[in-house]
């Protein structure tokens, strides 16, 4: 092996290396978000859960509220009556 192909086999090594190191520090960097990115998700489905248990609480005392609002309103009516006369 000759000179120029020594310098070529040393070149074409340490350019290997980098790419190696640059790949693992890559798929490190991407392991490091998609924990992140289930992490994130993880929380949102919480707070979704969390919306949709307080959606369901408004939605079952909406059937109530609504009654005694019907019923603040007959008293206050049949009130006014009485003053009225």
């Amino acid at each position: 092996m000759n000179t120029a192909e020594q310098i070529i086999l040393l070149i074409l090594a340490g350019a290997l290396a980098l790419f190696l190191i640059l790949a693992i520090a890559a798929i490190v960097a991407v392991i490091k978000l998609v924990k992140t990115l289930r992490e994130i998700a993880l929380k949102a489905e919480r707070v979704v859960d969390s919306a949709e248990t307080v959606t369901e609480l408004f939605r079952k005392a909406s059937g109530p509220m609504t009654i005694l609002h019907f019923i603040r309103g007959i008293s206050d009516a049949v009130t006014k009556h009485k003053e009225g006369k």
